[in-house]
């Protein structure tokens, strides 16, 4: 069993997707995100998203932080996350403005105090408007906050998006083909629009992050802020303190696990204004980080050749932890967060436009057609080649 699974958690998230199997897909099967007719327009040529997701267990991090240091701002951060998490999704099917939000936050009133609260929906609504600045059209609509200390520890945010758009424009990742390249878009630095340097965490793997990375003192200080029933000797097994620094990171460990979920929806615009008819699919390496791709297409080999070097959170959390290689590429995005499919002619192109945003890409790999059903994923890491099937 993975350090993961043994956590608690999937990055596969097999129950969940046994559990929707037999559902309705969507008008198009095989998309990134489940897109079904406009109910809310009633026009044949549109279509409706609705879309939930949030910042994870990337919330009990933030608490803690917050305890050890007075810093609010953290919390900034986990809206951020949770709004993320669901756009970059949606980019994914070509969707890129004019979005509704709404937010959902479950707490426990005897840890998290109203200036919590006060500070993600103040967030939420700032995060909305500094959207809408950068040309992608958010507003918020509201949302739940719910006291549930029965039932969450410390705090959980979440969001559902509603979007509609024009069906010609949708990108279906089921279309993703032999011949195309893979270009990554790196998940670390800090692009034009961001506020401050990002180690590349994103909202993915947070519940290995935390205990693998931060050490055993915390079981003790603050045992609200994980399951015990996970195994004593998997639970807070780092040696970091949260205020601990690390070479290569401006930000102390803390603060750079928490570094908050880049958006790369302004660039995504970009290339689908100039490029979209190119693009074969995108996919947001999110959970299951860069075996994601693996869900999408058709008798593809998935082949990873050429990717980023790996960050120096994501090398610090394994050369503590001692996770396999094979298990840090499932479950952390390793440096990249975002995948477009397209053909070489225009990778240059679509890098080019990537780092007019100040953020990094490269073509990180390409797709063959797999000589076996299903598909395949291969992967050149610095233990040697790994292989995932799907």
């Amino acid at each position: 069993m993975s350090r993961y699974n043994a956590r608690g958690v999937s990055s596969k998230k097999e129950d969940v997707h046994n559990a929707i199997k037999n559902l309705d897909a969507g008008l198009y099967p095989g998309a990134f995100c489940k897109i079904i007719p406009d109910f809310l327009g009633n026009d044949p040529d549109y279509c409706t998203i609705m879309h939930a997701d949030g910042a994870g267990t990337k919330s009990s991090l933030a608490y803690m932080y917050y305890k050890e240091t007075g810093d609010l701002s953290v919390f900034k951060g986990i809206a951020m996350d949770s709004i993320v998490m669901n756009i970059d999704d949606l980019l994914c099917v070509g969707c890129t403005s004019d979005f509704l939000v709404s937010s959902t936050i479950g707490r426990n009133s005897k840890y998290i105090p109203g200036e919590v609260i006060h500070t993600i929906i103040q967030a939420n609504e700032e995060i909305a408007e500094e959207f809408s600045r950068l040309g992608i059209k958010m507003i918020m609509t509201g949302g739940e906050t719910a006291d549930v200390g029965d039932l969450v520890r410390t705090i959980i945010v979440d969001t559902t998006v509603t979007a509609r758009m024009k069906k010609e424009q949708v990108i279906n990742a089921k279309n993703t083909k032999p011949g195309h390249v893979i270009i990554g878009l790196s998940s670390t630095g800090k692009a034009n629009y961001e506020k401050t340097w990002n180690a590349g965490m994103g909202s993915n793997g947070l519940t290995s992050a935390r205990h693998d990375i931060f050490a055993g003192v915390y079981r003790t200080k603050y045992p609200e802020s994980y399951d015990n029933c996970i195994p004593e000797e998997l639970a807070y097994s780092g040696k970091y303190l949260l205020t601990d620094t690390i070479k290569g990171l401006p930000h102390d460990i803390g603060r750079s696990v928490l570094s908050p979920t880049r958006t790369y929806a302004p660039v995504i615009k970009e290339v689908i204004s100039n490029m979209g008819k190119y693009v074969s699919g995108i996919i947001h390496c999110s959970g299951g980080a860069q075996t994601k791709c693996l869900k999408f297409g058709s008798g593809l080999h998935y082949i990873k050749d050429n990717l980023f070097d790996i960050p120096v959170l994501f090398k610090t959390i394994q050369e503590v932890s001692g996770t396999d290689y094979k298990e840090m590429y499932q479950v952390f995005n390793m440096g990249h967060r975002m995948e477009i499919y397209a053909p070489e002619d225009i990778a240059s192109d679509i890098i080019a436009l990537s780092q007019s945003f100040s953020i990094d890409a490269q073509i990180i790999g390409r797709i063959e057609k797999n000589k076996t059903p299903g598909n395949r994923l291969t992967l050149t890491s610095p233990q040697g080649v790994i292989e995932y099937n799907e």
